[in-house]
């Protein structure tokens, strides 16, 4: 329910921000929308379901805003920053879309947002979860989620059930490392030990010896935070 609910709200994002678009995108017969997100690569189950989601929602809801034809140009950056630099700056100055969304990962909505900025076009963030993500221009705007919104949560859920040692095992990057401190900071406020803190490689990450070091450390519970596409592998390896 929370992933169909979270999808659906990166879909109707589509429709919402051109209420907020500038007034020159008025003007035009289509309002165009590029759309960048990991299609491929290890993060491509999370472009897919965005692509998918937004494409229900037009099918549902028709392709028309205040008398505005909405036009996507689906662009897949593999979750690589450069790719999505360089698509961005592609569809602000080739294609003259009034807005980008999309954004699977952290690092791509920062590589986007300088270029938002300078182009005074909103960004709509639609994935990527890192706290800060939105202080990077005041044309950013985000519709999912932040990992302290439910690192928080986890926390406290932790502590009310009685759990009293973890083991964590994050990937070490800009969400990872959110996922992580506030975490941290509920469970330890509440009571909690932290008994072993690993951080994983993001690139290609074999998890087998971090998890023997998650084993010897006899916790409670283990948190855990890696990139979407790596989450059945990691299952795999922890079963």
């Amino acid at each position: 329910m929370f992933v169909r609910s979270h999808l659906l709200l990166a879909a109707s994002a589509v429709a919402a921000a051109t209420a907020f678009a500038p007034a020159p995108l008025l003007a035009q017969e289509a309002v165009k929308i590029g759309l960048i997100l990991p299609m491929t690569g290890g993060q491509a189950s999370t472009g897919k379901q965005i692509d998918n989601a937004v494409k229900l929602y037009m099918q549902q809801h028709g392709d028309t805003v205040a008398g505005k034809k909405i036009e996507i140009i689906l662009k897949d950056d593999a979750a690589l920053p450069d790719n999505t630099k360089r698509l961005t700056q592609e569809l602000i100055v080739n294609d003259k879309v009034s807005i980008i969304a999309g954004f699977g990962i952290t690092p791509a909505a920062f590589a986007a947002a300088p270029l938002a900025t300078q182009a005074k076009v909103p960004e709509v963030v639609m994935a990527a979860g890192t706290s800060i993500i939105t202080e990077k221009s005041p044309y950013i705007v985000r519709t999912s989620f932040t990992l302290g919104q439910s690192s928080t949560i986890i926390g406290d859920w932790a502590v009310k059930n009685g759990i009293k040692k973890v083991a964590t095992l994050t990937s070490d990057y800009a969400p990872g490392n959110d996922a992580l401190k506030f975490f941290k900071e509920h469970f330890i406020a509440g009571g909690g030990q932290i008994v072993e803190e690993v951080k994983v490689p993001l690139a290609n990450p074999d998890f087998a010896p971090f998890l023997q070091r998650m084993k010897d450390a006899k916790p409670d519970a283990m948190f855990v935070f890696v990139p979407a596409g790596q989450g059945g592998n990691f299952m795999k390896q922890y079963a």
